[in-house]
């Protein structure tokens, strides 16, 4: 085996564990924080956020505080389990990942909506208390675009491998 083939080697190793690390983690955090939308302290943890976006503050008109906190825990879920579940069907992982783009694009908007999201005390736009844990969005959303297109490059994959089995 040559240096080339070692190193190459080495670098398919780091990228498949990176995107497993990805990939899991991601699924690991929309989980988690979708099953938090099922209590009562998160619905009203959101509330505030989701009362001043002109985005979403009307469907408060339709829905419970808990119970659309239930429906975006549910939301949530499916997308974390939807990611998770792209080594067997990539194309559900694929639209889990558009799920959490959505999800996320969401949530980023309100740095932008709540008021006294950023510490004016502060020379930077630093986050307030209220709006500082949705930094982590920012990323993660970088992270759902990515499992979405490793989802439809595997989808890709398995439609070429199909057609090859179909052809023969």
């Amino acid at each position: 085996m040559t240096t080339v083939q070692i190193e190459s080697n080495r670098q398919e190793t780091f990228d498949a564990v990176g995107g497993l690390a990805a990939r899991y983690g991601l699924a690991i955090v929309i989980g988690a924080f979708g099953l938090l939308k099922f209590t009562n302290y998160e619905a009203q943890g959101i509330a505030p956020l989701v009362a001043e976006s002109p985005f979403m503050s009307w469907l408060y008109d339709i829905f419970s505080v808990y119970t659309f906190s239930v429906l975006l825990g549910v939301f949530e879920v499916a997308a974390a389990v939807l990611i998770a579940v792209k080594p067997w069907w990539p194309k559900g992982s694929a639209f889990g990942s558009v799920l959490a783009i959505l999800l996320f694009a969401a949530t980023i908007s309100f740095l932008f909506t709540t008021p006294g999201a950023f510490d004016e005390s502060v020379a930077y736009p630093a986050p307030s208390l209220t709006t500082g844990f949705l930094f982590k969005d920012i990323a993660l959303l970088g992270i759902s675009v990515w499992t979405l297109t490793d989802a439809l490059r595997a989808t890709r994959s398995s439609l070429a491998a199909s057609s090859q089995l179909h052809a023969t």
